[in-house]
């Protein structure tokens, strides 16, 4: 956060205590801890007149008794927020969640098993266990591995030997999280391990035995020519985090980009934890101009098209229009107890609460039935959206 934000919004805080009053007429503040709490599963509220099992909000009538400090357990859940959106916010237990859309589906996993490989192209197959995915690519001497999933790692090598006996030449890790590339040490033998230069320095700090440090490292493009295959290795600066590569194999026009794009679903919470969320913006349209096919993204239980890359960056367009909207209309001190005026930790975080229930309230009319997940990590995009938009 900036000085000068910081300055200006903790100066608004402090005004607060003048006028704390004003700033709070009208609304009714839980007076036990009996109401402070909706019962699990009670649908919370929006403003009147919506749909979708919704209430509207309760405002206090004129001359209402306001709760007073003594009266509010210090810390625990107080009324909802007005036009508090109905989906379970992030701590609270969720009943049931939405339905997977059959249009994010992709083929079953034998449970026996706990993977299935799927061919993608000439000699190039995907390894998934339908919430991870990874690849590999076989020449006429060898294969070439592209990541190592951890969840999926004792099945790496029996997936590998449905489709042929020779040994693993090659692994190319995508990025240096654990997650993706943690099944490497498992794999045995001594394979050349390719790597982008910021991926090895995150793992040098890392310091993983289960990671093993790149043997060959790049810093802006690298062409692996492996018999009569190929494969185009690039970097294209920071979005999910330092490293994190492009894999092409223009034989197949088959793309992997790991942790960008989520095929169907919604993306991983906080926007996949990206490093630059500006930066995702500027991948997404870097990947939709790349000559492919199919897109392997490392996560959800298909391949993606660029039909998915567009839906994806159409529903963070709109994120960051809801959230920049939100941010502009929101005012800092409304809605928070007079007895916490001074405590700029609490106006900000009950700030913040607001914008972000408002960016769930625009989007859930356009989206909530187009991506899987919607219902599990939207909460989250809106805190990361708001959050990069006021401090990058």
């Amino acid at each position: 956060m900036s000085g000068s934000v910081m300055q200006k919004q903790t100066s608004i805080v402090i005004s607060a205590v003048v006028a704390s009053a004003a700033v709070v007429a009208g609304i009714t503040y839980a007076s036990t801890r009996t109401t402070a709490t909706a019962p699990q599963g009670t649908p919370t509220v929006n403003n009147p007149g919506t749909t979708d099992g919704l209430q509207p909000f309760q405002v206090a009538a004129p001359g209402a008794e306001q709760a007073t400090a003594e009266s509010i357990v210090p810390g625990e859940a107080g009324a909802p927020y007005k036009q508090m959106n109905h989906l379970a916010p992030i701590g609270v237990r969720t009943g049931k969640y939405l339905d997977v859309p059959d249009s994010a589906k992709g083929p079953a996993v034998d449970p026996a098993k706990g993977y299935r490989v799927e061919e993608l192209g000439t000699d190039l197959y995907m390894i998934t266990d339908n919430g991870y995915s990874s690849m590999f690519m076989v020449y006429e001497t060898g294969v070439v591995l592209l990541d190592a999933p951890q969840p999926y790692a004792s099945h790496i090598l029996a997936a590998v030997r449905e489709i042929t006996p020779k040994p693993i030449s090659h692994i190319v890790y995508s990025h240096h999280h654990a997650d993706h590339i943690a099944g490497t040490k498992g794999i045995g033998g001594n394979p050349v391990i390719i790597a982008h230069e910021e991926t090895k320095r995150l793992l040098v700090e890392a310091n993983d035995p289960d990671r093993p440090l790149p043997t060959r490292t790049f810093k802006d493009k690298y062409t692996l020519d492996v018999g009569s295959q190929t494969l185009e290795l690039s970097y294209h600066g920071v979005a999910h985090e330092p490293g994190n590569i492009f894999i092409y194999a223009p034989r197949q026009k088959v793309l992997m980009v790991v942790d960008t794009v989520f095929p169907g679903w919604m993306p991983w919470r906080r926007l996949a934890l990206a490093q630059d969320i500006r930066g995702v913006f500027r991948q997404l349209e870097e990947i939709k101009v790349i000559d492919f096919d199919k897109l392997v993204g490392g996560h959800v239980s298909r391949w993606g098209t660029k039909a998915d890359v567009q839906v994806q960056l159409d529903f963070m367009k709109d994120l960051r229009s809801a959230a920049a909207t939100a941010l502009k209309t929101t005012k800092f001190t409304d809605e928070i107890n007079p007895a916490d005026a001074g405590n700029a930790w609490a106006a900000f975080d009950n700030f913040i609460d607001r914008v972000a229930n408002q960016c769930m309230n625009t989007l859930e009319p356009s989206w909530k039935t187009r991506l899987a997940g919607y219902d599990t990590f939207i909460w989250d995009q809106c805190y990361a959206m708001e959050q990069s938009l006021r401090i990058d």
